[in-house]
C-alpha cells in the first residue's frame, strides 16, 4: 500500500494585498508574503511609513482596508488571535501596580502557559531574578521592557509581532533579544519585526520586508 502523500504546513502567518488607508490615504500595501515555522523577518521602513500600523493589522486590531490575514491557513479572527499571536508594541500591555510575577501570572490566564516553563524561570531568563515581587512602577524602562519579554517566554503563541523590541534595552538586553528570537525559530516558531536595525536580529540571513516598495513579493 503506498503511503500518503503528507500535506505541507500553511505558513503560520499570510498576508494576502493587505493594504490600509487612513482618511482615503495609503498608510502601506498592497503586500503578500508568508511566514513559517522558524522565519525571522525583519520589516524594514521610515518612520511614519506604517510599520507599527502593519503591525496592529496583523493582530487585529485594526480592520485592513484591502486583503487578507491567514493564521495557519484560516482567516484572523479576535477569537484565535489569544493563544497564537504575542504582540509586543511601545505599549507593552503590563500593569504599574502589580508585580512581574503577578503580570506574568495575567498573563497565563489569557493566553495559557507553554509547557516546561513557570514565571520565575522566565523571570530569571530574561534577567529579573530577585525583582519578582517589586511594584511594576518601581522599575527602570528596559526592566519593564525584560518583563515583557518574559512574557513572550511563557505564553504558547508561535507567532511574535516585535515593534522596536530593541528599544529601551542596554547592550546586554539587546543580546537578549537576540537569543530569544533564536530560540523560538528554533522550537518551530515565527517572528516579525520592526527595527531602526543598528541592533536588527542578525543570526543567518534574516528575510525582509520593505515597506518602502508598493508592493512586497510573496515570500516562500
Amino acid at each position: 500500500m503506498n503511503s500518503p502523500i503528507p500535506h505541507e504546513a500553511p505558513p503560520l502567518l499570510q498576508a494576502r494585498g493587505l493594504a490600509y488607508l487612513r482618511n482615503d490615504e495609503p498608510i502601506f500595501g498592497p503586500l503578500s508574503f508568508r511566514l513559517h515555522a522558524g522565519d525571522v523577518v525583519l520589516m524594514e521602513g521610515d518612520n511614519g511609513s506604517g510599520k507599527t500600523t502593519l503591525l496592529k493589522v496583523l493582530s487585529g486590531l485594526l480592520e485592513p482596508s484591502a486583503g487578507a490575514v491567514l493564521l495557519n491557513g484560516e482567516p484572523l479572527t479576535l477569537a484565535r488571535l489569544s493563544h497564537q499571536v504575542s504582540l509586543l508594541g511601545h505599549l507593552l500591555g503590563i500593569k504599574g501596580d502589580l508585580s512581574p510575577l503577578q503580570n506574568l501570572r495575567f498573563a497565563i490566564g489569557l493566553g495559557g502557559l507553554r509547557p516546561g516553563i513557570t514565571p520565575h524561570q522566565a523571570l530569571k531568563s530574561v534577567g529579573l531574578e530577585g525583582y519578582e515581587d517589586v511594584p511594576l512602577r518601581q522599575l527602570s524602562a528596559g526592566q519593564k521592557k525584560r518583563v515583557a519579554l518574559a512574557r513572550l517566554l511563557l505564553v504558547p503563541a508561535a507567532l511574535w509581532l516585535l515593534d522596536e523590541p530593541y528599544a529601551n534595552l542596554d547592550r546586554e538586553g539587546i543580546a537578549l533579544v537576540n537569543r530569544l528570537l533564536e530560540l523560538h525559530a528554533l522550537r518551530g516558531g515565527a517572528a516579525l519585526i520592526t527595527s531602526h536595525g543598528a541592533y536588527a536580529y542578525t543570526s543567518g540571513t534574516p528575510r525582509r520586508i520593505d515597506l518602502r516598495d508598493t508592493v512586497a513579493e510573496e515570500c516562500a
